[in-house]
């Protein structure tokens, strides 16, 4: 009677194991399959010659000056990248978020934009300008008001598709729609202006 009771047991505690088993095995299936749809957006590096991370924006690139977009360099991309696209704003102004460049369609193969981007120069043919807050297509530079140094983040996404149904002089909410689900990989470069008397 002992041994069959002795054996009912160790047969329990087998299934029991077993059961734990296949539950941890589900669990850690299903987050991995929770992650993988997530998506693991990878960290690009993004910088300027003209200015350094936290440093501030040479007049030339603002309001006060030329008014002309700085050179961009990036690194650090995911290897099946299909395009870029860049938002550039500040959230320091009175108003809230102030858009100040909108540029999608960046071939994936690009590394870089070059200094005094317009609708005409210095762009590819295929690379699209959305509006900034002025009104305008193309960027705009910092052009705060008096008093505190804003901040100037350029941010720039990484993304699984070139977005074809998006047409030129699309907004920064447009474009952050457009991109939902397709970012692989983000990073931001920030510089401060304060504008002068």
């Amino acid at each position: 009677m002992n041994e069959k009771i002795q054996f009912a047991s160790k047969i329990l505690l087998i299934f029991s194991v077993f059961v734990t088993l296949m539950l941890i095995q589900f669990s850690l299936s299903k987050t991995y399959s929770q992650k993988k749809s997530r998506g693991i957006k990878m960290e690009i590096k993004i910088y300027s010659n003209a200015f350094k991370e936290g440093e501030p924006i040479p007049a030339k690139y603002t309001c006060q000056g030329a008014n002309v977009s700085p050179e961009l360099h990036w690194s650090n991309v995911p290897k099946d990248v299909k395009s870029f696209a860049l938002i550039v704003d500040d959230p320091d102004a009175p108003g809230g978020d102030f858009v100040h460049w909108v540029i999608y369609n960046i071939p994936g193969s690009t590394n870089e934009l070059h200094e005094d981007i317009t609708p005409s120069r210095n762009i590819p043919d295929e690379v699209m300008l959305g509006t900034n807050s002025f009104g305008k297509i193309g960027y705009g530079g910092p052009c705060p008001p008096p008093g505190k140094p804003h901040r100037y983040y350029f941010r720039i996404y990484a993304l699984d598709t070139i977005l074809h149904q998006m047409e030129s002089g699309a907004t920064k909410q447009q474009l952050l729609k457009a991109m939902e689900k397709h970012i692989i990989g983000e990073g931001f470069l920030m510089g401060k202006y304060q504008r002068g008397s």
